[in-house]
């Protein structure tokens, strides 16, 4: 999709509420209406939309259709936020808040259907099929294989990932049930979690403490994408393409905040489960993101480091990825990784992870776009950095595509701004200021501070509960903190009342979908595509089974500009859920 996957919920707005200056004042809502609309809303979810207790993103109201991150069968869960975990996640935050016994035992089933979703070695796939692996197959076969800007689902790998957060989502889940009612099927599958996410862990040179985006390696895993012979005559010579270092799948990854997550996890069960034996697992993953920061003065990160020497790089290298992945330092991973050291200087008091932050924020100062690829290219609207930034050269790398589908097709990156990927943004909004002021903040803090943390934190060792809420906002290693203050959204009384009046006696919540796909129609053509229609859309020809907004669909027959279709959404019903939890607990 378009969006963030991880921050979904940011995205689904609230039905329109009159609250001019100057209209009557609404009288509070009962708050048994609001928890009895709850519980409608939650029933209509466990006993008419999942299937057996596991989720998608959305579905048409007749559950003709349903999709997570491609069309999926009725039968599928999806693992990645916003799907099942998401959901298990608020039914168990409607627990908390209300003491509803409906609420939990939904989220229960729920969190069954991970159990019977999580794989034996102990992980996650993005998508698991209640039909079973030969039906999963011929899905990966059809609908995934011809998802041209989807590379992760062209084939059925057949092993876990840590990608998009949905492993880490998962074991979140099953360790808040378990410690509800300590039952076993929970605890079995957590220490099956657990003993993934270490033997996944790198042991050993430049990698160690890091993790690969998927576990165990496979052999044969894809490592190249196919250059068709016959290109657009106006491609340049001189482009790069193909993945530049081959299957990007066990390299070190901090794609999607991939250590953060783990981490997260550990301390997690650390502190609940006193499991003391997590905390150097923890250590050593601190230490993985300290050490693979570069040298300056591009003293930032990539999306992926190589774990191994390869090519004649040293193991610790930045790496590229997929085919719109080019081996780069990235900009949004580098805030991402300098606001974790701020975290672990935070879990630790030591100051060493804040020893090169400036060194960071001063690269990123560097590589900022210019007015002229600001003002030349639409989609860098409200950007500030490239996503991409060569290395050696400091000069901004940007990707495009040619042809239709993923037969005639690829994708490529130069240093031309213009017609970028609207899939991928080229650029990314980072803020240095505000890094520059937390770690002026930080290194003010005195001692005695900096004991307080300590005392703390979670790497302690002692007992900490975990919040009480994981589907309000997302949570910060900082939330495990014992005594962690927990802020919730200001939610108006207006606001609780329309969501409970567009709930209805329907039970759901209807919006407007974030995107629809082409249903599979066989092979793609292979003959070649000379525009330029599909370059800087989320879609290609009616062959990609891609997601794309109907409203802006590419400007060749037979598409053209549509509504899009209401559906029942688990991201509208995350973020709407939380809405009137906040009201609640208010």
């Amino acid at each position: 999709m378009a969006f963030s996957r991880r921050r979904f919920g940011l995205l689904v707005t609230a039905p329109a509420i009159a609250a001019a200056v100057g209209s009557p004042a609404v009288a509070a809502p009962a708050r048994t209406d609001v928890v009895g609309a709850l519980r409608r809303a939650a029933a209509f979810l466990d006993e008419r939309l999942s299937y057996r207790g596991g989720y998608v993103w959305s579905y048409l109201p007749d559950l003709s259709r349903t999709w997570g991150e491609l069309e999926a069968a009725r039968t599928m869960c999806w693992v990645q936020p916003p799907g099942t975990p998401s959901i298990g996640h608020s039914l168990l935050d409607a627990y908390h808040a209300t003491g509803d016994g409906t609420f939990l035992r939904a989220a229960e089933r729920t969190g069954l259907a991970l159990v019977r979703a999580q794989l034996p070695v102990g992980g996650w796939d993005y998508v698991h099929d209640f039909a079973g692996t030969a039906s999963l197959r011929r899905w990966y076969a059809t609908i995934g294989a011809n998802g041209w800007r989807l590379e992760e689902f062209r084939h059925h790998q057949g092993n876990a990932t840590f990608d998009d957060g949905g492993t880490a989502a998962a074991a979140q889940l099953l360790l808040r049930l378990y410690l509800e009612r300590r039952d076993h099927r929970f605890r079995t599958a957590v220490e099956r979690a657990l003993r993934f996410v270490l033997k996944a862990q790198f042991r050993g040179g430049a990698a160690d403490g890091g993790w690969p985006q998927r576990f165990p390696h496979r052999p044969g895993a894809v490592d190249r994408t196919p250059w068709p012979d016959a290109r657009p005559p106006w491609l340049p010579d001189d482009v790069g393409h193909g993945m530049e270092d081959g299957d990007y799948t066990g390299h070190v990854t901090f794609n999607d905040d991939v250590l953060g997550e783990n981490i997260k996890f550990l301390l997690m069960c650390a502190a609940t489960l006193g499991r003391r034996d997590l905390l150097e697992p923890v250590h050593r993953a601190m230490r993985c993101l300290h050490r693979l920061q570069q040298p300056g003065p591009q003293a930032g990160w990539g999306l992926q480091h190589l774990s191994r020497t390869a090519g004649g790089r040293p193991a610790g290298a930045p790496a590229g990825a997929r085919s719109y992945e080019p081996r780069a330092l990235t900009t949004h991973t580098t805030q991402t990784n300098v606001t974790q050291l701020f975290h672990y200087f935070r879990l630790t008091g030591d100051h060493s992870y804040l020893a090169r932050v400036p060194a960071a924020i001063a690269w990123l100062d560097t590589c900022r776009l210019t007015d002229e690829q600001l003002g030349e290219n639409p989609l860098l609207t409200g950007r500030t950095h490239p996503t991409f930034v060569e290395l050696g050269t400091n000069r901004a790398r940007f990707v495009h595509r040619f042809g239709s589908n993923v037969r005639n097709g690829a994708y490529y990156y130069d240093y031309d701004h213009r017609s970028t990927l609207s899939h991928y943004s080229a650029g990314r909004a980072v803020d240095t200021d505000a890094l520059r002021a937390t770690y002026d903040e930080l290194m003010s803090l005195t001692p005695a501070q900096v004991a307080d943390l300590k005392a703390r934190s979670p790497l302690s060792g002692r007992p900490i509960p975990l919040p009480r809420y994981f589907s309000l906002r997302d949570l910060a290693l900082t939330d495990l903190f014992r005594d962690a203050p927990q802020p919730l959204p200001t939610v108006t009384d207006a606001q609780v009342e329309a969501l409970v009046a567009d709930l209805g006696p329907k039970d759901h919540w209807l919006t407007p979908a974030d995107a629809v796909t082409n249903p599979y129609r066989g092979a793609p053509p292979a003959d070649p595509y000379d525009g330029t229609a599909y370059m800087s859309k989320h879609v290609g020809d009616p062959h990609d089974t891609s997601p794309y907004d109907p409203r802006t669909p590419p400007a060749e027959p037979p598409y053209a500009p549509t509504e899009r279709p209401l559906v029942i959404s688990t991201a509208a019903y995350v973020a709407n859920a939380g809405k009137l939890l906040a009201w609640l607990s208010r």
